[in-house]
């Protein structure tokens, strides 16, 4: 039948939990893996969630660590605790596959979605149901293939063949074989999901699902990435609607998002809830920053160094790791000395302290008033409790304000979801190398291609440049 369409493999993947993703309203799990009306269809939603949040359905735990240590790994901020690894000197092994597979359950499930809900009359939906459901998809869609496009292809070259394999359609066997789109047609295909949600996503929601404002702020990101003036001018506008919209605010003192309010904070845009007893599992995300589990991930001298002169540094960077000397526990998320809670497991994909910095960034490639950006480069320091702005202040050209911004960026956002990697890279060629001296080549901007896509996929097309013998 055309409305008994099955759900998409990350969704069935976990129907054997029963546990819900936080307190959402409906779990993973759908009788008949069919979506039929508007109430599978959320359920079916909800499993796309279940991939955003990569929760791993044998143990009932979010794995959003990657999304945090990554990024950071690459941007010199932070390293393993037991010994140094080849992504921390921007050297990539041949089967990296860290965003691969994560982005395409999370393409996979919500193209389930909106394949299924597509061919749905409309009438088997109440208002602005079948709308809204395909904006949140669409959102999941976008996030994952901006991913893709962030670590796996030239996305800072507008002419590169060099894009991402994009998804409309869930997998199957007769599918899987595809070339992977250039640079602008992946760019395109992004916004255009995008500008969906921005019109049909929900007004409000949960900040843990989301919305047209969330929509927005990964607008933002992509905007600042694709880097023309009218994208610039564009980011500015996107930012002016979320901060004028009176639904998010900051903190008055940032720390309290970290160590006492969590989702409840009026600046997550978009967070990761922990799951049901997650901080009691006992490879729990917490445990692995401090006191470290099997695994330690850790601040590098460069991020301590970073908040010289700082109050952040005094919560933010604890004791020197002993196991390896140079590096310090990282407590963005766990006080040391403190054990494990839901809030310590919680993670922020997605809050206004970048929407503002963005903001000032974009003002600055604008062409657009340095002041302007300035001040709002303070207002998101004076929020972390910072007092000496004299570096912002005497950062008196376009260069030098960018460099600025990204340094605030670095400090504000690290450990979150990528953007110190990104607005370091978004810097001129010779003042990245300068800033991340392990970097000699844009090869390194990016991931190689896993071996299996190529293996499997002999469509794609050739593995990314520089990484041809891998």
């Amino acid at each position: 039948m055309k409305n008994s369409i099955y759900l998409v493999l990350a969704v069935l993947s976990l129907a054997a939990c029963n546990k819900e993703l936080g307190k959402l309203p409906e779990n993973a799990k759908v009788d008949g893996n069919t979506i039929i009306d508007q109430r599978t269809a959320k359920v079916a939603l909800n499993g796309a969630y279940y991939r955003l949040a990569n929760v791993d359905a044998t143990n009932n735990v979010t794995d959003w660590q990657s999304n945090e240590i990554y990024p950071a790994f690459y941007a010199g901020y932070m390293g393993y605790g037991y010994g140094e690894l080849s992504e921390e000197l921007n050297l990539y092994s041949a089967g990296s596959n860290t965003y691969w597979t994560y982005s395409y359950n999370i393409i996979n499930a919500a193209n389930g979605v909106i394949n299924a809900v597509e061919a749905l009359s409309d009438d088997a939906f109440t208002g602005n149901g079948k709308a809204e459901i395909l904006g949140e998809a669409r959102f999941l869609r976008a996030y994952g293939h901006f991913k893709l496009l962030s670590y796996y292809a030239e996305w800072f070259d507008l002419n590169s063949t060099y894009g991402v394999l994009l998804r409309d359609q869930l997998v199957s066997l007769g599918n899987i074989q595809a070339k992977r789109s250039t640079v602008a047609e992946s760019y395109a295909f992004i916004n255009a999901d995008l500008d969906d949600a921005v019109t049909n996503a929900p007004d409000s929601n949960s900040n843990f699902y989301a919305t047209k404002w969330a929509a927005m702020a990964l607008k933002m990101r992509v905007l600042l990435a694709h880097g023309q003036t009218a994208d610039h001018t564009e980011a500015v506008s996107l930012a002016n609607k979320i901060t004028g919209s009176g639904k998010y605010a900051l903190e008055a003192n940032v720390i309290d998002l970290f160590r006492s309010k969590g989702l409840s904070s009026k600046e997550v845009i978009l967070g990761i809830k922990s799951q049901q007893n997650q901080e009691s599992y006992y490879y729990n995300t917490s445990k692995q920053y401090w006191p470290g589990a099997s695994s330690l991930y850790v601040a590098k001298t460069a991020l301590r160094d970073l908040y010289n002169g700082d109050p952040r540094q005094s919560w933010m960077i604890g004791d020197e790791n002993t196991n390896e000397p140079g590096t310090y526990y990282f407590l963005k998320y766990i006080a040391q000395g403190s054990a494990p809670t839901a809030l310590t497991e919680t993670a922020y994909t997605l809050r206004l302290s970048e929407v503002i910095l963005l903001k000032a960034e974009a003002i600055v490639r604008s062409g657009g008033n340095l002041e302007d950006a300035r001040n709002l480069v303070k207002e998101v320091m004076g929020h972390a409790g910072v007092t000496d702005f004299s570096a912002v202040d005497n950062a008196v050209t376009p260069a030098a304000l960018l460099t600025q911004i990204y340094l605030e960026i670095s400090r504000s956002l690290v450990g979150e979801d990528g953007q110190e990697w990104m607005a370091l890279l978004r810097l001129p060629f010779e003042q990245v190398k300068t800033l991340r001296p392990t970097i000699e080549n844009k090869i390194q901007y990016i991931l190689p291609v896993p071996r299996n896509e190529l293996l499997n996929n002999p469509a794609f097309g050739p593995q990314n440049p520089g990484y041809e013998d891998q």
